[in-house]
């Protein structure tokens, strides 16, 4: 087999496994929400819960992966990730019990670290041990993939199916994703050589560095959260754009799956730094678009935008969180997801509660927005006195 047919299929794997552990485990919750809600006891504040549950077991996936050297322990806990998102998303088709849903969105979001920063890592060292580009914006395309992958399904089974039904397509869709994720991802070489004879070398940022662009990933990861998790209502509850939702959540998708391309090469001439600065500013608009208007155009606008600069983010910044660590690329991911992480408890319950008792997401977008916005500063702060630490 050719190193070149080699990479397609690493590359395959990795997007697969964001198929499965980001668009159905952890993503598919989001269209099904509205339809969870009218056919269970399913409510704003309870819907918002489970969202932030599914976070905070994403938080712990980061906090695990922070801690890990071996990359064959990481290769483990990754194919035992792909097994758990097919079990956590049929666990949801058993029950309407709220608690028994909390745990399996609990360990929906730790799997989904497994396939977004164990898995990533994993294919970035491939890629590294292989001499080519350092780049995931292939492989983060799952990520937009699999949120419209989600919202496609749920579209064409809505009319026919009830919520658990479709739980259970979910997870048959699931186990066929798997096959690939599991059977094309290369178990991994712990040695620091590469195919070409050069040794991977660590070269950590300073702690300045890491802790403002920590704080400035938090900002962006509650920005996300909102729009990701409480799209699709938020369209529904506009009486001019009933059943749309699901269409909003699916071109958020398919937007974000070319994205990842477009980033890699602003980067390349602008640079991480500035490139991460116009996605954080594009992204403000895309937030905000929905809190203006009810316009179906404006929510498409809206949809698009966020979806063009959401996967950008993450993809500019767990990149070059693993060029800082080529040996352990997952290890810086898995700190600077953790600041990502925190927002994404704190943001889906407080939006919740005040979507509950305004009876509209309008002020969760706006604080949403405003934390992006605060993070753009840092952004430009860290552009302005820190850029020499980026030299890739």
């Amino acid at each position: 087999m050719s190193v070149e047919f080699q990479r397609i299929k690493v590359l395959s794997a990795g997007i697969f496994s964001l198929i499965l552990t980001i668009g159905v485990a952890r993503f598919a919750y989001t269209p099904l929400l509205p339809v969870m809600q009218a056919q269970t006891e399913l409510n704003d504040a309870s819907g918002g819960w489970l969202a932030a549950i599914n976070y905070i077991g994403y938080l712990l996936g980061a906090l695990i992966a922070s801690q890990l050297n071996d990359l064959h322990l990481k290769d483990r806990l990754y194919r035992i990730g792909i097994f758990v998102a097919i079990v956590t998303t049929a666990g949801m088709a058993v029950t309407e019990n709220f608690y028994l849903w909390a745990f399996f969105r609990f360990f929906a979001g730790l799997t989904s670290a497994a396939g977004l920063l164990i898995g990533s890592g994993l294919v970035l060292n491939w890629l590294m041990r292989h001499n080519y580009r350092s780049e995931l914006g292939i492989h983060f395309s799952g990520v937009g993939m699999g949120i419209a992958f989600g919202a496609i399904v749920v579209e064409l089974a809505y009319v026919h199916f009830n919520w658990s039904e479709q739980w259970w397509i979910l997870t048959l869709f699931a186990c066929l994703l798997a096959i690939p994720a599991l059977a094309w991802l290369p178990r991994p070489d712990s040695t620091t050589q590469t195919t070409a004879g050069s040794t991977l070398v660590d070269k950590p940022p300073s702690n300045t560095f890491m802790y403002l662009m920590m704080f400035a990933y938090f900002c962006a990861g509650y920005g996300y959260v909102i729009t990701t998790t409480f799209i699709v209502d938020i369209v529904e509850q506009q009486p001019a754009l009933e059943g749309k939702g699901a269409l909003a959540f699916m071109i958020l998708g398919l937007s974000a799956a070319p994205a990842c391309f477009v980033w890699d090469r602003i980067a390349r001439k602008t640079g991480v730094l500035l490139a991460l600065l116009c996605a954080y500013l594009v992204q403000i608009i895309g937030i905000l678009l929905p809190a203006l208007s009810d316009n179906l155009a404006v929510v498409i606008i809206s949809s698009i935008l966020f979806g063009v600069t959401f996967i950008g983010i993450v993809s500019l910044v767990l990149t070059m969180a693993g060029r800082f660590y080529p040996t352990k690329p997952a290890k810086l991911m898995g700190k600077m997801t953790l600041s990502y992480g925190v927002a994404q408890i704190i943001g889906p319950a407080i939006t919740g509660m005040l979507a509950g008792a305004l009876g509209n997401y309008n002020l969760g977008l706006w604080i949403a927005a405003g934390m992006v916005l605060l993070g753009a500063v840092i952004i430009a702060l860290l552009y302005k006195t820190q850029s020499t630490e980026i030299v890739f």
